[in-house]
């Protein structure tokens, strides 16, 4: 898969911005680091699908709850309500971004330390319960 050089930056900077998030909420809700995490993730996915996509994606109908929720907590986290706003937003991360989570986990499945962890018998099952791709087959 060949990317486009912004494409190569917005990778860069979504994975920035997760890792400020990360650090944020790991140095106790820090909110700089938190805020600077929501910046350098919003222009990272901006860069990478496109301005026009982006806006598509926030503004479909059956996504708006999840859209609000997000970006409601991105406020409360610049208004210094940093725990409330991680909150919030992660439920709207779920509702917003919840329909790749199979895809990622079977990506993971492929990798190999990681898809060895994900088959353990006990991590398996909750796995399978998370992704919710478990094929009767």
């Amino acid at each position: 898969m060949w990317l486009s050089d912004s494409q190569k930056i917005g990778v860069l900077l979504t994975a920035c911005g997760v890792g400020f998030m990360f650090l944020g909420i790991l140095l106790l809700f820090d909110g700089g680091l938190l805020a600077m995490g929501n910046i350098l993730f919003l222009s990272g996915i901006t860069l990478i699908i496109g301005f026009n996509k982006t806006i598509y994606f926030f503004a479909r109908k059956n996504k708006i709850r999840g859209t609000i929720c997000f970006f409601g907590g991105i406020l409360l986290v610049f208004f210094k309500w940093p725990k409330t706003g991680i909150i919030v937003e992660f439920f709207g991360f779920l509702n917003l971004f919840g329909d790749f989570f199979p895809v990622i986990i079977s990506f993971l499945r492929k990798v190999p330390f990681i898809g060895m962890l994900l088959s353990a018998p006990y991590i398996s099952n909750v796995v399978d319960r998370f992704a919710g791709s478990k094929l009767p087959v």
